[in-house]
């Protein structure tokens, strides 16, 4: 029996539009693919495209199937530097769209996977390159603190050379701000203010990490004529946790390492009216000698609570002037009374050790005390008296990122020294 070829007739092509709105350099195509007895290559064509142009980073990317011979199955979009572009693909495979704004002045590779009814695959590979804005107000990051270790309270922060106020133009720079941490440690963002975020884990850094900032916002718009520039990637780790307690009631500093009494201390807090502050801080910095003066914090010289003092073994947990310090005037007070003018005292034996065994970003935890809470921002690290959901409100991504409780301007460290408190 004669059996004639079977033949079938396409009566519709897969056409895949790429929608710029605006324009594209030359595209080029990868041909290794064109063999497949799906020719993707052969059937996929890119409109909106003008051979010499870029394309306009200020309008989304769009493909689109106009056939329903094939659909697509995967869009891959990275830049030459590695950073993905977020897009959305359609149930029924015949659309799918940007998410995120392309990058200005940058080059991408997109890769379209397809296949037809009868599920033989295709692909489509395109190259082409984005404008950069003739005018525009460039967004640079600064991450904080500098390279090397710390403890394990020590928070991340981005200070920004413009102010960002709008909520959306928000979340694009936050979601551009990256953090890593090994071992792994869940995080946010907080904007403390217009200038300036914070990130901090759920719990603290886990010890002996190594903690990796980058900002992904080079070329992309933000909002308002503004787009992301440079910024330098930051790495840090940290060390041992080191975690000191101290209850005011009692009058003792309790020190643990990595979850371990290492320590107790004697000390004196804040007397009435002088309050030492409860809450959590982070060591700022440490001096083994500091001159302690009471003008600095307001107290009239002459006066019942004037001093003027020589001050070693100098521990600082807020900029506003209160360390752990050695305090030898009151040591018939220490673990009984207490003295001071908001500053934990303790002998200088004990305030030396301390002072070698604490490192910056390492967590003095204060309890007890008939003072005020450690406000979060102003006046020092304060970030950990907020609990992780309030944290969470402060992102513009996870919450309304709009709830600002610092002040633009943070107290430099230089600054902070004139103001001292025994």
């Amino acid at each position: 029996m004669n059996h004639s070829p079977r033949t079938r007739t396409v009566t519709g092509c897969c056409l895949l539009v790429l929608a710029l709105v605006g324009t594209a350099t030359a595209c080029g195509s990868d041909d290794s693919l064109s063999s497949a007895p799906y020719d993707a290559a052969a059937q996929l064509s890119f409109g909106g495209i003008k051979k010499g142009a870029d394309a306009d980073p200020d309008k989304p990317l769009e493909i689109s199937s106009k056939s329903g011979e094939g659909r697509i199955t995967d869009v891959t979009a990275v830049d030459a530097t590695g950073r993905y572009l977020p897009g959305r693909l359609s149930d029924d495979g015949s659309r799918w769209h940007s998410t995120a704004p392309l990058a200005s002045g940058a080059h991408y590779t997109l890769r379209v996977s397809t296949e037809n009814s009868d599920g033989a695959p295709g692909r489509k590979v395109v190259s082409f390159a984005t404008a950069n804005p003739r005018h525009k107000n460039v967004l640079k990051v600064e991450f904080g603190p500098k390279k090397g270790e710390y403890g394990v309270g020590q928070p991340i922060t981005a200070k920004l050379s413009s102010p960002v106020k709008d909520k959306a133009a928000r979340a694009v720079v936050e979601r551009a701000l990256s953090v890593q941490s090994r071992p792994a440690a869940e995080g946010s963002w907080y904007w403390v203010s217009s200038r300036e975020l914070h990130y901090r884990p759920r719990a603290y850094w886990p010890a002996h990490a190594t903690i990796e900032v980058r900002s992904g916002l080079k070329g992309i718009k933000i909002g308002g004529g503004m787009w992301g520039g440079d910024s330098n990637p930051l790495r840090i780790t940290t060390g041992d946790k080191i975690e000191a307690v101290t209850d005011a009631s009692s009058h003792r500093m309790t020190v643990y390492r990595n979850g371990e009494e290492i320590n107790d201390l004697p000390v004196t807090t804040g007397k009435p009216g002088f309050e030492t502050r409860n809450g959590v801080k982070v060591v700022l910095g440490k001096e083994a000698f500091v001159r302690m003066r009471s003008s600095t914090v307001g107290i009239a010289a002459g006066s019942g609570d004037s001093y003027d003092l020589p001050v070693h073994w100098a521990t600082r947990v807020t900029w506003s002037g209160e360390y752990v310090h050695a305090a030898p005037w009151s040591v018939g007070s220490q673990g009984s009374a207490n003295t001071s003018h908001g500053c934990t005292g303790m002998s200088t034996d004990d305030a030396e050790w301390f002072f070698n065994t604490v490192h910056v970003g390492d967590i003095v935890k204060v309890v007890g005390s008939d003072g005020d809470e450690m406000t979060p921002f102003d006046n020092g690290f304060g970030d950990w008296n907020l609990s992780w959901p309030k944290w969470r409100q402060g992102s513009a991504v996870t919450g309304s990122g709009t709830n600002d409780t610092g002040s633009d301007a943070v107290p430099s460290v230089q600054a902070a020294r004139l103001r001292p408190q025994v």
